[in-house]
């Protein structure tokens, strides 16, 4: 998590959960997914149903914000 090329992951509480969605007018079958088995939602702590917001740095926009739900795997 600490190499610069490992974008910053941060997982949402259900609150935040709920207004991403929201504001995306989504379902979480609609975002897309990152396995519970990856090393990063393992050393998050990540389950089934949880989002993940993951901030990568963009040379031309200066960040871009993504989010992924976890499933099994």
């Amino acid at each position: 998590m600490e190499h610069e090329l490992v974008p910053k992951h941060v997982l949402l509480s259900e609150e935040e959960r709920k207004e991403v969605l929201k504001e995306y007018r989504a379902t979480l079958k609609q975002l897309p997914r990152m396995l519970a088995s990856d090393p990063v939602a393992k050393l998050l702590g990540a389950k089934p149903g949880d989002v993940v917001k993951i901030i990568r740095k963009s040379p031309t926009a200066g960040e871009n914000v993504y989010y992924r739900v976890v499933v099994k795997g």
